[in-house]
């Protein structure tokens, strides 16, 4: 469960509250986890495949986050085969935020997948090594968009307890209705831990990550890599590095995380798009318009550049819970992020009629403060 107190906004939210586990019976294995709070309504907002056909599928998976069933072969270090809705990869983060050395993902995480909608092999060929494959229906998408299936895997090796080296890499097909498009999306990541002493009652461990992406998406009207003339279209590209340090102290109950991240996203096609009358989502009630009544642009050829900074203090005196309190500053190179003024109306209420003269007040740099609680069992 996750509770957070984001300045300047002053107001309480539960964010995160996820229940359930995993079902082992023999071979035969299962995983079912839920998500109420904000999250559920952020995770299935950035999901355009939902409009295809007439099935409410962002309303039907809305509370789950993870719900798969598959087998155990006792092969080598164990084959994993699983079935249906399952976590994917942001970097280096997990999707629960008790896990993760920050609470604000940096831009690299924020904009990558989530969730899978699909199957899923696992083969640990040893101790050290895992190797997934990944038949899904899309980037994270709970439908699929054309008619081609997304692919994927990943590789994870850890030699020994101090390094992690980890790649996902993924092709697919995943702009609505445009079947000529193609997406390829490499995300790299290391971890290494390089002091370790758990005893210690002054610094008893550090470590840095590092996560590296790249990606493109070329044909029908988009050109990958470099701009091309009126017929291939603009670049389409996503690029994009994070790095954290983390030092733990006092038998690993505090903790001090500093880091950031840089991206370019020309086109636009992975950036989380502004909520309100700025978004450029279609509207639920009427799917043919948008639903802001003045849309972020996120055309071919639309710039987007950003950079994030962050740092916080943990308490962790047990295993089960973590206090804490993180200051984040984030910049993007267009206005993007909501001000004083807000995005919903002049009043700050969605039942306010507009006022003719009023526009969403986007900015291109907002600074955070945020108080945390986290508990997991």
């Amino acid at each position: 469960m996750l509770v957070q107190l984001p300045w300047p906004n002053n107001e309480f939210q539960l964010s995160a509250l996820h229940f359930g586990g995993d079902l082992n019976y023999k071979n035969a294995r299962a995983r079912f986890m839920t998500q109420f709070g904000t999250r559920s309504i952020v995770v299935p907002r950035n999901d355009y495949s939902p409009y295809k056909g007439q099935y409410q599928l962002a309303n039907v998976y809305r509370y789950v986050s993870e719900a798969n069933v598959g087998y155990h072969f006792n092969k080598w270090y164990g084959i994993n085969v699983d079935a249906g809705l399952f976590m994917s990869y942001i970097g280096l983060n997990s999707f629960y935020q008790s896990e993760n050395w920050e609470y604000q993902a940096s831009f690299t995480s924020d904009n990558t997948p989530w969730f899978f909608n699909g199957l899923r092999a696992q083969i640990f060929p040893s101790k050290h090594m895992k190797i997934e494959a990944w038949v899904i229906n899309g980037w994270q998408s709970y439908g699929r968009f054309n008619s081609m299936p997304g692919l994927g895997g990943n590789i994870t090796w850890m030699p020994n307890d101090k390094l992690k080296l980890l790649t996902n890499d993924y092709f697919g097909k995943d702009a609505a209705g445009i079947k000529d498009r193609q997406r390829f999306h490499s995300d790299n990541s290391l971890l290494y831990k390089y002091f370790d002493k758990p005893t210690s009652k002054g610094i008893s461990k550090m470590a840095f990550s590092l996560t590296a992406d790249f990606g493109f998406e070329k044909g029908g009207g988009v050109n990958g890599l470099k701009n091309g003339d009126s017929i291939a279209g603009p670049a389409q590209y996503f690029a994009s590095a994070m790095f954290y340090n983390r030092i733990w102290f006092f038998k690993n109950k505090v903790a001090w995380t500093i880091g950031g991240g840089v991206m370019t996203n020309p086109g636009r096609y992975l950036v989380l798009y502004p909520t309100g009358q700025a978004s450029p989502l279609p509207n639920p009630n009427n799917p043919t318009q948008t639903e802001g009544t003045f849309p972020f642009s996120a055309n071919p050829g639309d710039e987007f550049k950003g950079w994030d900074c962050s740092t916080n203090i943990d308490f962790m005196p047990n295993q089960s819970i973590t206090f804490r309190i993180e200051a984040v500053y984030r910049h993007s190179s267009v206005p993007y992020f909501a001000g004083a003024g807000g995005v919903t109306s002049q009043t700050g209420y969605s039942t306010t009629a507009l006022d003719p003269s009023w526009r969403p007040d986007l900015v291109k740099s907002e600074f955070r403060i945020i108080a945390a609680l986290m508990f997991r069992i």
